[in-house]
């Protein structure tokens, strides 16, 4: 049947690459809004939000919202929701103190267990929505208390005195690993100039690869524009991390590999394009030979896999394993997908735009705690900006369908 295919159903497989001026406004519009937040903050503090050590400190506070967030917005952009990652994170994390703590298994081996079972969990609640067609929400809200109610059976009492190289995942750094030029850390100044030159030797390669197809390009004013922000961008945190007492902390390191292998598997990889081709028309996707359950069942297994990692580093991070842990998650990182531009409807999105949101979600935590807001007008606070950022999505595209017509 592959065989048949038609072109348009093809074109229909191929994520967004043709240049959309209204896309790249939105995206350029994001961004925009994390630095607008940033200044405001940094004013509202008296310039204590990008003290270095608050910068090391909001990246460790808020991995495990750029990790979720990456695998939630794969879900999102596939059309579906999954409503269960806080409860995973518990219960893979009450795994993590019961080996660790009760039977005395080392770090290592405990973390590819922690892994292995995440896995597992995302198959489970894949093989529901994929192979039996039950809507990932009905799914993943019973995951919800299902893996709550495990990590309340494996998590009786908290469980702490972890070994101290399971703490330094989410709580080291590479500071002076090779020496320091001036008060800034070495090894961090190379990190953050190679990933300067990667995002100017990616963007530049990919804009090439678009010309030479015949495909439109953004204008060159604005791709410059972007890319000279992105390098200060990368630039400055560079500096700010440099200076600060970890340094490059183990768990950015963690959160960059997993940003950067993300995004080139859905831009670039067949997997990727027949995820957008789900979310956008299932069935045209059908129909365009692509084989949606085994994507869809793939899309929870990766995502239990991200929830396995994501309870890795809590657990360090806290240094302890509670029944609690990840209560309210899945809220934080639905939100960082949709403030990020990933659309309700499915089909939209990409892994940079939920990297931001999780970052404005990021930035908004710290920068009200460090001003003493109470936690409830916290929740009011963000989830003001979560509604307008989804309805700000809404009328952009209400207006593009207007002028379409």
């Amino acid at each position: 049947m592959s065989e048949a295919v038609t072109q348009p159903d093809r074109a229909a497989e191929k994520p967004p690459s043709v240049f959309n001026v209204g896309a790249s406004l939105r995206q350029y519009g994001i961004f925009l809004a994390l630095v607008l937040i940033i200044v405001l903050f940094q004013f509202l503090t008296d310039g204590r939000l990008l003290q270095p050590n608050n910068v090391t400190s909001l990246v460790q506070q808020n991995a495990y919202v750029l990790i979720l967030a990456v695998g939630m917005l794969m879900v999102i952009v596939a059309g579906h929701i999954d409503l269960s990652v806080g409860s995973v994170v518990a219960a893979v994390g009450g795994v993590i103190g019961v080996l660790m703590i009760d039977y005395d298994w080392g770090t290592w081996i405990t973390v590819l267990v922690a892994l292995l079972i995440g896995g597992l969990i995302g198959a489970w609640q894949g093989f529901w929505v994929a192979y039996v067609g039950v809507p990932a929400f009905i799914v993943t809200l019973g995951g919800m208390m299902i893996f709550r109610g495990v990590a309340l059976v494996l998590v009786g009492y908290t469980r702490s005195g972890f070994e101290s190289d399971f703490i330094a995942i989410s709580n080291s750094g590479v500071a002076g690993l090779t020496g320091f030029v001036g008060m800034l850390d070495a090894f961090t100044l190379i990190v953050g100039i190679i990933g300067i030159l990667a995002v100017l030797f990616f963007s530049i390669r990919k804009r090439l690869a678009l010309r030479k197809r015949n495909l439109d390009v953004e204008p060159s004013v604005l791709f410059w524009v972007k890319l000279v922000s992105l390098a200060a961008a990368i630039g400055l945190a560079t500096y700010w991390i440099a200076r600060s007492n970890l340094a490059l902390p183990y768990v950015l390191i963690i959160v960059g590999a997993v940003v950067f292998a993300y995004a080139w598997l859905m831009g670039s990889t067949v997997f990727g394009r027949h995820v957008y081709a789900i979310g956008g028309n299932l069935a045209a996707a059908k129909l365009s030979g692509i084989n949606t359950k085994k994507v869809n069942f793939w899309l929870f297994v990766n995502m239990g896999l991200l929830g396995g990692l994501a309870a890795i580093i809590v657990t360090s991070r806290a240094g302890a394993a509670a029944a609690a842990a990840g209560t309210g998650y899945e809220l934080d990182v639905i939100a960082a997908c949709f403030i990020g531009g990933a659309a309700v409807t499915g089909g939209i999105g990409r892994v940079s735009g939920a990297v931001i949101g999780a970052l404005i979600m990021g930035v908004l935590n710290m920068g009200l705690s460090i001003m003493g807001v109470d936690p409830s007008w916290q929740q009011i606070i963000k989830g003001l900006v979560l509604t307008l950022a989804v309805a700000f999505d809404l009328i952009n595209k209400s207006r593009s369908a207007g002028r379409a017509g």
